[in-house]
């Protein structure tokens, strides 16, 4: 579908927002009463903010786009550790920790969060540092801003550690977002993935969180009929 299209149809199905829209498509959102939500930040999966060589490209890339944010109503920005290239837990925190506490105080004063995505080392971004749940709250611990948390993507974390709900639970005082898709394969939610999706949504929506809940899948049916059975499941 075009893009004005996609937004049509997601009004109509009373959604609120698409994810990773870049700029040039946000009036086309903004025609149908759609907001961007997480848009970029800084860095990618492989180059991020892990490398102390990247700091003073990306510290400007945050600072431009923070701002971008903020003039077009987008709560988040995203943002990656980067590839480990072997470098350990430790120096990887201390350099990460370093640039988020130059450009919080800007997400802090524009009312935009930072948030750093889990993905999996195993099956789709091999060598992925912020690969574990654990290793992004020991981070947000150390930057120490309410306005640097973590995008918990389900599908990615249900492949490194499973005990989704209890994990959410836990640590959802460090979670600004989420994401969505059946594992495995990254398809809809049907009768061939594992996640149980309406509990998962149930669990979210009783710690009290406020966020978005974004569905990030590649569906092999009808993509609009997933998408409404989607909702449908998650809608609790």
């Amino acid at each position: 579908m075009q893009f004005e299209d996609m937004c049509r149809e997601a009004a109509r199905l009373g959604l609120h927002c698409f994810d990773l829209i870049g700029q040039k498509d946000w009036p086309t959102l903004k025609k149908y009463g759609l907001i961007p939500t997480v848009v970029s930040g800084a860095g990618n999966i492989n180059n991020g903010l892990n490398d102390k060589a990247n700091h003073e490209r990306l510290e400007a890339q945050f600072r431009t786009n923070i701002a971008a944010a903020a003039e077009a109503g987008a709560p988040s920005v995203i943002t990656f550790s980067g590839a480990r290239r072997n470098m350990k837990d430790e120096e990887a925190w201390e350099n990460c920790a370093a640039i988020l506490k130059k450009v919080t105080p800007l997400a802090e004063d524009k009312g935009i969060t930072i948030c750093m995505e889990l993905l999996n080392s195993k099956v789709d971004h091999p060598d992925y540092q912020c690969d574990h749940t654990s290793w992004g709250v020991e981070l947000c611990k150390r930057v120490g801003s309410p306005r640097f948390k973590l995008l918990y993507d389900i599908y990615h974390m249900q492949i490194m550690e499973g005990d989704i709900i209890r994990t959410i639970r836990q640590n959802i005082a460090h979670i600004g977002h989420f994401h969505t898709a059946g594992n495995p394969g990254r398809h809809e939610f049907d009768e061939t993935q594992e996640l149980s999706y309406r509990p998962i949504a149930l669990a979210i929506v009783e710690t009290g969180y406020q966020g978005y809940f974004s569905h990030e899948y590649s569906p092999l049916k009808n993509a609009l009929q997933s998408l409404e059975e989607a909702i449908r499941i998650c809608d609790v």
